[in-house]
């Protein structure tokens, strides 16, 4: 699939106030998208417009996947069921026997780097990395062509969300998925394709990582980038 796989055009929202003013860019197909921006910046609410969790005051979102995959920076697993069953639990949805369903989350799991005894522990068992691998594959298992990730490993120490980091862009690699990342990790979104800014509800500026670092478009970005990576 080539073109935009997600467009945002003018969108707007608030809630009390407006939280989005005029957000226009794309997602190109088979790319990695960061969001960053200070807090409150409305980064999470552009994510949930994307995945149609909300409704745009005004503008459009457009996507065009047929199948959407989300990881947050809480994995939201099912406390009473297994790692793997929590894996398999979206399948049923697709009508898959049991044995087919664990046979792919099993498979997914490995993927992430989860196998072994690992795999039969529940939630509470697993370490805080451990539960957020078993979150990325449930949301990998289903074969999304579309990946949204708000702060997926933020709460996770540097090693562990490294490697984290680098399973996703193994799977991106492998698979050609399109990610829309809202990260504030500075070295993470200079991995990325594009780079999308925030600030105070309007898009400060849009583009490739490198060329945001040479050629900043106002002080506001400058200030963030400069803070974000350390340069």
């Amino acid at each position: 699939m080539s073109g935009p796989l997600l467009q945002f055009r003018d969108v707007q929202f608030g809630y009390q106030a407006p939280l989005l003013r005029g957000i226009s860019f794309d997602v190109a197909a088979g790319s990695i998208t960061a969001v960053m921006g200070p807090s409150g910046s409305g980064k999470s609410t552009l994510l949930a417009l994307a995945a149609g969790l909300l409704t745009p005051d005004a503008g459009a979102v457009h996507r065009r996947s047929a199948r959407l995959g989300m990881v947050f920076q809480d994995p939201a697993l099912l406390p009473w069921r297994t790692a793997l069953d929590n894996v398999a639990f979206p399948l049923i949805a697709l009508g898959l026997r049991q044995r087919e369903r664990r046979d792919r989350a099993r498979a997914m799991l490995a993927a992430v780097g989860l196998s072994g005894d690992d795999v039969g522990k529940y939630p509470r068992q697993l370490s805080g990395g451990m539960r957020q691998r078993v979150a990325l594959a449930r949301a990998l298992v289903i074969e999304p062509d579309l990946l949204l990730c708000d702060e997926p490993f933020s709460a996770l120490d540097a090693l562990v969300r490294a490697g984290l980091w680098q399973v996703l862009r193994d799977i991106h690699d492998r698979r050609g998925l399109t990610m829309l990342i809202v990260t504030h990790d500075g070295p993470e979104a200079m991995q990325c394709d594009r780079l999308a800014i925030l600030s105070a509800g309007r898009l400060e500026q849009v583009g490739a990582p490198a060329e945001i670092l040479r050629h900043p478009a106002s002080d506001v970005v400058r200030t963030f980038v400069a803070a974000a990576t350390g340069n």
